[in-house]
């Protein structure tokens, strides 16, 4: 099993930034793909980005593309969301979660974190 685990959520301001990260551990050998979804009050969960573990080649939803960047840190099993331009819209929980292959569908990705919450004030 993989164990996922999201920091760095919080407060921030319209337009301001933040740095997500999930920490991976346990089986990570497995891991193709990490994916961060979102899902606010009342909507579905939502893909964000997507990196590729081998060539970290990204895939990112259209609301977001120009706003985030999704990276990974090989050495410390760690991947990361930078997001810029914060909107309101943007508030949500925030989850990283991984795949054997790249998709924006959450149901092909089986281990997920618990969540971090971002909530982003006007």
């Amino acid at each position: 099993q993989v164990q996922l685990v999201e920091s760095g959520g919080g407060l921030v301001q319209t337009g301001g930034s933040l740095r997500l990260s999930c920490a991976a551990s346990g089986r990570t050998f497995g891991m193709n793909v990490v994916g961060w979804f979102r899902q606010a009050p009342g909507k579905e969960r939502e893909f964000v980005a997507a990196i590729r573990w081998s060539d970290g080649g990204t895939y990112y939803a259209d609301f977001v593309k120009g706003r985030a960047t999704i990276s990974r840190d090989n050495a410390k099993n760690t991947f990361y969301l930078q997001m810029n331009n914060l909107k309101p819209e943007d508030t949500a929980v925030y989850y990283c979660a991984t795949a054997p292959l790249p998709s924006s569908g959450s149901k092909n990705y089986d281990y997920w974190g618990q969540g971090t919450q971002v909530t982003i004030s006007s």
